[in-house]
């Protein structure tokens, strides 16, 4: 069974950073790709970065920049560095691993002053 456990999550002011860190479990680590989403309030879901096997790396044009995503395949965790965070980033934060439907509890990053 897939789990997946946000954090690290938490309130800071514009122009702020937070690290997210998302455990994973039940899977072979090494060999996925993790992908990270956001909810906002009011909001779809939508996808945020990803990072391969191979650490390759992509990102959404809003986070472009200012967002790294890393991995620690020792640790089954990855990493979402948020830097410059502004008010808009203001969401719940999910990682999923592909092609698995599985989601966590998520973790809620509020940015505001």
């Amino acid at each position: 069974q897939v789990q997946l456990v946000e954090s690290g999550g938490g309130l800071v002011q514009p122009g702020g950073s937070l690290r997210l860190s998302c455990a994973v479990s039940g899977v072979i680590f090494s060999i996925r790709t993790i992908n990270w989403y956001r909810q906002a309030p009011g909001k779809q879901r939508e996808w945020v970065a990803a990072i391969t096997s191979g650490e390759y790396t992509n990102y959404a044009d809003s986070v472009k920049g200012r967002f790294t995503i890393s991995r620690d395949n020792a640790k089954k965790t990855v990493y979402l560095q948020m830097n410059s965070l502004k008010p808009e980033d203001t969401a719940v934060y999910y990682c999923k691993v592909p092609p698995f439907e599985v989601w966590g509890q998520g973790t809620l990053v509020t940015v505001s002053s």
